[in-house]
């Protein structure tokens, strides 16, 4: 199953999440934390309980998950509690201080998954992993193979709560650009999640009326070799899944290396319309076709 497009939806709106299905995202994120109020965040465990309820067992081509409250917080155990038996595919954790932190999350996992008759390990984590100075500083931990944690399903990074954090007055330069300390966490972000073996997905394009900007920074997300892309409003996820899908020239080109290298078994390099092409381009273009499928 894909997961171009993550697509935040408020917790606690019946509304946003009735329509959310049709939005088109590879993935729906019942937002527990930013988007729902102090005072509201009871009532949106509800709601999302029961939408998620009424989701269970449908055959659908995108996937549910949830983002609760910080572990730092006496709110996130109350946001497992609630919607594990509605079996949601994975849960976002903002604000994560690194994989140790992840332990006693993936230890309520384990139990809940227990409870709800649900496959244990079933419930994957996205950690946000740089929204504050010190998880960004500490990121690489996620690739320490003795930190593994098996319900990894792939990193990913915020500019907003980094930016509150540090004091920083601009994300980006005049043209656009994400300045230096923001162009360095996101290229952490990328490396780790690699180096981890599981996905990275970019940061979202604040800015939602600016389609052209979301065009060209989904495209660089793209290039740049991230699996997928935050989103938080509908009208961005047409663009994110067009931006994060291989075109058809590309597919065209990597099933031509395969199909070369396939033919001559053995063979470190060869030519292919006039182009020397390696073992690296063999494995490039294989990740392109298996991501397409």
């Amino acid at each position: 199953m894909p997961i171009r497009s993550w697509l935040f939806v408020p917790g606690d709106s019946e509304k946003k999440l009735g329509k959310a299905p049709s939005t088109g995202a590879d993935v729906l994120i019942v937002d527990l934390e930013d988007a729902v109020a102090p005072q509201a965040k009871e009532a949106a465990r509800g709601t999302t309980r029961e939408w998620l309820n009424g989701e269970r067992g449908t055959d659908a081509a995108y996937q549910r998950w949830v983002r609760i409250n910080p572990l730092d917080t006496d709110l996130w155990r109350d946001d497992v509690g609630a919607v594990m038996g509605g079996a949601p595919a994975g849960l976002v954790v903002p604000k994560a201080a690194g994989p140790q932190q992840l332990s006693a999350l993936a230890a309520m996992l384990e139990q809940e998954e227990a409870r709800h008759g649900l496959a244990a390990g079933s419930t994957q984590l996205l950690p946000l992993v740089s929204e504050t100075a010190a998880s960004a500083l500490t990121m690489a931990t996620y690739a320490d193979p003795e930190n593994a944690q098996p319900r990894l399903l792939g990193l990913t990074w915020g500019a907003e709560d980094l930016s509150a954090a540090i004091g920083a007055v601009r994300k980006r330069d005049d043209r656009g650009r994400w300045t230096d300390l923001f162009r360095i966490v996101r290229a952490q972000t990328l490396l780790t999640a690699h180096a981890a073996g599981v996905a990275a997905i970019d940061t979202l394009h604040a800015d939602f009326r600016d389609m052209d900007g979301l065009r060209r920074v989904a495209r660089d997300g793209y290039g740049d070799g991230f699996a997928g892309m935050l989103a938080i409003h509908p009208a961005q996820v047409a663009i994110i899944n067009e931006a994060f899908s291989p075109s058809a020239d590309e597919l065209a080109n990597a099933q031509a290396i395969v199909d070369a290298f396939e033919a001559n078994p053995g063979v470190g390099a060869l030519q292919l319309d006039g182009k020397m092409i390696d073992q690296p381009h063999f494995e490039q273009a294989k990740k392109l076709l298996a991501r397409a499928e």
